[in-house]
């Protein structure tokens, strides 16, 4: 059984593999040739409306699938280690490929059908993995996310039922059209609300973290290329229809705040992997923001370089935690660079790419983003929020740093650390190539003129300043005891309220979810279990009884009826001869 298992695990790899290697041949072949293929088969037509299954190929789908292609491979190879002891491997695998097949519906379709088939297969699989360890933590986490993407779903379903006055789904041909059609704004901010609900984006940020219950090569699979993401690539999609909207300018105040909200609430953590989780939201909310400002090119950039670092970051952190007996606590670790030293290099490179450390893969697209954040006229409060996350992206770096590899050894117990696990070591080191290597390559491979940003030297070197400080206060941070440390915290109150994102859980999980799920349990007891069961099935039901309890006394032919009647009307006939004389 377990020869069987592993050998699933390993053809999936091998497809997966292949696959990304096929996607990156199409994507050259059609970059060089300027190619686009647009399939259509039309499933139903009805009322001059038709519903078509279409796919759309060009160089951004096809080198989106190439990157969740490598990536899936990758975790699924990591998986026949990370999961050895799972007796329901096969489920495992089948739900990641599942997973898959749901984003490569999303990217190829320029279809707002099709693109809601794969927006709700993300939705549906995602809780299945989120839940995969069936414990009370993950059923909530499940539940969590399961609800903040059905809210996404329903505005997709408004825009599907808006754009009934065009007479087709297929989005991508009236795109210039519907810019110019006020009415038509009115998709664009759909579609906005449901790619924020995707990417958790501030007011729904707190599922990401919650859906760390996942095993985590899950983590590395979803929260680098492929549920978080799919909002950004629908706006990078949608992006000509929603460049002068009011939407897109609240759109770029939101994302600025979960970016700053994100790198705030990573420094007050202490699970690692959800310290990598809002490192994924600080992320997420820079690429929203990019994309709000009008430059999805760039936004589709980073998209593709932080899948790489972020998968690579999520595997080592699985490593980390599968030798400290599944625990997850940075507090506990310390010195894991002496022991697992390959694992450690790998973190370390995925960490400065993260960064933005000059010439890994992060560097290219977060560089670029920032200096043309310089160059655009926005306001101070933009320009505030786009530097200091950046100085708290490399803050919370140097701390998750300090605790693991340089600080003391602090393990509670002992445990055997080894760095020999070849399978994940392969698996990482793909990745790790691809880390360092992704930035230039897509540099070239996107941009086909070069990006020249003229900016005066401080202005160009603010990056550079930004970071140092930002790993300077890091350092020292960690490095300080505990009266520092909690002169810092400052006070209990409003360290509360930074670690628990500005308390969005209480707000959106505990406050919107708890009471919509109560008042819905009201409902169902006072209407459905209520009036409505007494009035029709159930009430019709005891009617039918009492009646039919009452004729099959009849039916029986019971003597006692007939004597019963007999004395009844010869009773009244008495009366009434009486009542006569």
């Amino acid at each position: 059984m377990n020869h069987l298992k592993y050998s699933v695990c390993f053809i999936s790899f091998i497809f997966l593999f292949l696959m990304s290697l096929l996607n990156f041949f199409f994507m050259v072949y059609f970059i060089m040739n300027n190619m686009i293929i647009l399939l259509e088969w039309e499933i139903i037509s009805f009322n001059s409306t038709s519903i078509i299954m279409s796919i759309l190929l060009d160089w951004m789908s096809l080198l989106f699938m190439m990157f969740v292609f490598l990536i899936s491979s990758v975790v699924i190879y990591y998986s026949k280690s990370y999961m050895i002891s799972e007796l329901n491997l096969m489920r495992f695998i089948i739900l990641v490929l599942l997973f898959v097949f749901s984003m490569m519906l999303l990217i190829i379709s320029p279809n707002i059908i099709s693109i809601l088939l794969g927006w709700d297969g993300l939705g549906l699989v995602s809780y299945c993995l989120v839940i995969y360890y069936q414990n009370l933590k993950s059923y909530n986490a499940g539940m969590l996310t399961a609800l903040s993407n059905r809210v996404g779903d329903v505005f997709i379903l408004m825009a599907i039922s808006w754009m009934l006055n065009y007479g087709s789904w297929n989005y991508i041909f009236y795109l210039e059209f519907m810019n110019n059609d006020w009415e038509m704004n009115m998709v664009g901010s759909l579609i906005i609300v449901a790619a924020m609900t995707k990417s958790a984006q501030i007011p729904f940020s707190s599922w990401l973290p919650a859906a760390m219950a996942a095993p985590t090569p899950v983590s590395a699979l979803v929260h680098s290329s492929t549920l978080v993401t799919a909002g950004v690539y629908l706006l990078i999609r949608f992006n000509m229809l929603l460049l002068d909207m009011f939407f897109f300018k609240l759109l770029l105040l939101l994302s600025g705040l979960t970016m700053f909200m994100a790198g705030i609430s990573a420094n007050y953590e202490f699970d690692l992997k959800k310290i990598i989780a809002l490192s994924t939201l600080s992320q997420l909310g820079l690429m929203m923001s990019i994309l709000s400002m009008g430059l999805p090119d760039l936004a589709f950039f980073h998209l593709l370089t932080h899948a790489m670092f972020k998968a690579l970051l999520f595997m080592c952190a699985g490593v980390i935690i599968h030798m400290m007996n599944d625990m997850q606590d940075i507090r506990f670790m310390g010195g894991v660079s002496m022991y697992i030293p390959l694992t450690s290099l790998c973190m370390n490179i995925s960490n400065m790419a993260l960064c933005g450390i000059p010439f890994l893969a992060g560097f290219y697209s977060k560089d670029l983003i920032l200096e043309m954040v310089s160059f655009s006229n926005l306001n101070l409060m933009i320009f505030f929020l786009y530097y200091f996350s950046t100085g708290l992206t490399m803050f919370y770096t140097f701390r998750l740093l300090m605790y693991l590899m340089v600080n003391d050894y602090n393990l509670m117990s002992i445990y055997n650390l080894y760095d020999e696990d070849y399978v994940m070591l392969k698996s990482m080191f793909v990745l790790l190539f691809m880390s360092i290597i992704s930035g230039s390559f897509l540099s070239w491979m996107i941009f086909s003129y070069p990006y020249m940003v003229y900016l005066p030297f401080n202005l160009k070197m603010m990056v550079i300043y930004v970071s140092l400080i930002g790993g300077l206060m890091g350092y020292l941070i960690s490095n300080m005891g505990i009266y520092s440390v909690n002169k810092f915290i400052m006070t209990y109150n409003l360290s509360n309220f930074l670690s628990i994102m500005w308390f969005m859980p209480n707000l959106t999980t505990y406050g919107l979810s708890y009471y919509f799920l109560s008042f819905g349990q009201n409902l169902l007891k006072s209407i459905d279990l209520g009036w409505s069961e007494l009035y029709s099935g159930y009430g019709m039901f005891k009617i039918l009884k009492k009646y039919s309890v009452f004729y099959n006394i009849y039916q029986i032919n019971n003597f006692k009826i007939y004597l019963f009647s007999f004395v009844i009307w010869m009773t009244i006939i008495l009366f009434m001869l009486l009542f006569i004389n």
